[in-house]
């Protein structure tokens, strides 16, 4: 389970530059997060699947993906490694972390960090103008998506592992999920025509 460091004072991120490189944290709101214990297989499975594809479909284009652990700083209290995010603005890229909002988030729920990442992360990328966050469920194969509407995220949509998900926020861009989720895609071959249509 995630393990929460608390004290009086906020951290900040000049603290966070001060830890163990040896060691995973996570601030939110002035609260360290460790992110142990490490993340198993069928995690990193999908997030290293999901990420291919994405870097794979964004070639040529402007926005970059980018995986963990990669710093985003969201503000002097608040600093992530998401599973994977998307950059389109090159002025919040520098050598060392990303500085400002990624355009896509994604975080792929272990047992240790799911209730983290549903709650205090969905919380934080909402106020941080973070356009859209996912979450891929690699147990029950579902993937949760909020699309921000002006300053909150409007309700949640639901996909599985058979469909495709279009990103709302890269225009023309998606995630074929039976690829994510290594399952069969869905054979339609042999499915019933609908009333009017063509042989």
């Amino acid at each position: 389970m995630t393990v929460v460091e608390k004290r009086a004072e906020k951290y900040t991120y000049s603290d966070y530059l001060t830890w163990l490189d040896d060691e995973r944290w996570e601030i939110i709101d002035g609260e360290a997060y460790n992110m142990t214990p490490a993340p198993g297989i069928k995690h990193q499975n999908v997030v290293g699947t999901t990420f291919s594809l994405l870097k794979q479909k964004l070639k040529g284009k402007p926005c970059r993906p980018f995986v963990a652990p990669t710093d985003v700083v969201l503000s002097d209290h608040d600093v992530v490694q998401p599973d994977i995010i998307v950059v389109c603005d090159e002025k919040k890229i520098t050598e060392a972390s990303i500085q400002g909002a990624p355009d896509l988030v994604v975080e792929v729920l272990s047992p240790a960090t799911a209730l983290k990442d549903k709650r205090e992360k969905k919380a934080l990328y909402e106020r941080s103008a973070v356009r859209e966050y996912i979450i891929i469920d690699p147990f029950e194969l579902y993937v949760e998506r909020f699309v921000l509407k002006g300053k909150r995220y409007g309700e949640s949509e639901i996909f599985g592992p058979q469909e495709v998900l279009p990103l709302n926020s890269l225009t023309g861009i998606d995630i074929t999920l039976w690829e994510v989720f290594e399952v069969a895609a869905l054979d339609t071959s042999d499915r019933k025509r609908q009333p009017g249509e063509e042989k």
